[in-house]
């Protein structure tokens, strides 16, 4: 203990250059951290969004791309698909149940997704995990809405609010459909996937909000009351994609092969782990360029930590020598030394957890928002022990350099300097 309380007085003694060897290991393990809970909490949030189900079907594009759209809600379909096309696969043999989905809107940033009640019995996630209800119930009349967790708990919003659906999907949009309230009927419990951030409406509520519309824009002098819109045949033309669980998982690509080669329109069948590996392919080289490089600023910050130790150790040789001469052992020595390496390593190490916490809670609602990704605020995981654990051993042996180098110093060599 008086070695490390020698060292401390030490660095304080040298504050300004310990502040900035301190602020470099901060930032770096904070870059570190930061990057590997992204790596995990994205992979995990991905994973847990949707399972049980066995095909995902939309209009030709791209697997990756399908997903996004229709299961994280991220991105824009490329086109929509028939709601002929939709019941022919629907009322196929082979299939158990569809969901069907519809894109297109949003309320205060947040997507709206048109459905049916069946997507309450039958989406899972985190390991056929069912949905459950925070309070109230299904929606059951065509301008009923149900909310994610979070959209109820950002928003402050209880059972039978009147909410108004904007048109696109974006944060800001200067179209309201403002002439047709829905009432919230539901609130989901949390999931910790992008269900938590949707509002959930029957396919009728898509259909009535747009009856005054053609061709995606609202026409002008065309204006049809919430009550006309329930007189009207409020069957979807189209819809975004549907979701497929089957009757045997032996029939999955035997399926499949017939939605992708359907004659009577482009359609594309992709099965989500798949899709969702091909996804981590895509990325993987950003994911470790990305985390190469926050372990090149963690090497350079300890590589900081060993210049400047040794580049003070000339002038440190006459403290050495005194300290020599007052009884202290070179082993002392050697242990003075790295014991400021490793204090200002510790140090380093708390303040970059802390600058983490702080940038989570600034980043945080954006992130979630922005990308639906959650990025929890908690300890660490047990592989983020390891990183510290490890840039604290890489400090305390990057230590042993300029401690080596002082505890070869002798008593006559430090008395013999000339100022």
């Amino acid at each position: 203990m008086a070695i490390i309380s020698l060292a401390f007085k030490s660095l304080l003694n040298r504050r300004f250059t310990a502040s900035l060897i301190l602020l470099s290991i901060a930032l770096s393990v904070s870059l570190l951290l930061g990057v590997e809970r992204l790596r995990v909490e994205s992979r995990n949030s991905f994973a847990n969004t949707i399972s049980g189900t066995d095909l995902v079907v939309g209009a030709r594009s791209g697997a990756i791309n399908l997903l996004l759209y229709s299961v994280f809600r991220i991105g824009d379909a490329t086109n929509n698909i028939s709601w002929q096309s939709y019941q022919k696969f629907s009322e196929h043999p082979l299939v158990n149940w569809t969901i069907p989905i519809s894109l297109g809107d949003s309320h205060l940033g947040y997507r709206v997704m048109g459905t049916s009640r069946d997507y309450f019995q039958y989406y899972k996630y985190a390991n056929k995990r069912s949905l459950a209800f925070h309070r109230g119930q299904p929606f059951e009349h065509v301008y009923h809405a149900v909310l994610g967790h979070e959209v109820a708990e950002r928003l402050g919003y209880q059972i039978d609010r009147e909410i108004v659906i904007a048109h696109g999907a974006g944060k800001t949009s200067f179209t309201l459909h403002d002439d047709k309230p829905f009432k919230v009927v539901g609130i989901l419990k949390p999931t910790g996937t992008p269900v938590d951030r949707t509002v959930h409406v029957p396919l009728e509520g898509i259909e009535a909000i747009h009856k005054d519309w053609i061709a995606g824009r609202q026409v002008a002098g065309l204006n049809i009351s919430a009550e006309e819109a329930l007189e009207k045949d409020l069957t979807p033309k189209a819809i975004t994609a549907f979701l497929v669980g089957l009757k045997s998982k032996i029939a999955t690509f035997r399926l499949q092969r017939e939605i992708n080669d359907y004659r009577k329109e482009p359609l594309l069948a992709v099965l989500p782990g798949v899709a969702l590996q091909q996804l981590w392919d895509l990325i993987s080289v950003a994911e470790n360029a990305l985390l190469i490089i926050t372990v090149l600023v963690v090497a350079v910050g300890l590589i900081g930590i060993l210049t400047v130790m040794l580049a003070s150790l000339n002038e440190r040789r006459r403290e050495m020598a005194i300290l020599r001469s007052v009884g202290a052992r070179p082993g002392h020595i050697l242990l003075l030394v790295t014991g400021e390496s490793l204090l200002l390593s510790l140090i380093g190490i708390v303040l970059g957890l802390l600058l983490l916490y702080a940038g989570l809670m600034l980043v945080q609602s954006y992130i979630e928002t922005g990308y639906g990704l959650h990025l929890p605020i908690g300890l660490p995981s047990n592989r983020e022990w390891l990183i510290l654990g490890l840039i604290g051993t890489s400090a305390l042996i990057i230590g042993l350099i300029p401690g080596y180098r002082a505890y070869r110093y002798s008593l006559a060599d430090g008395m013999s300097i000339r100022i």
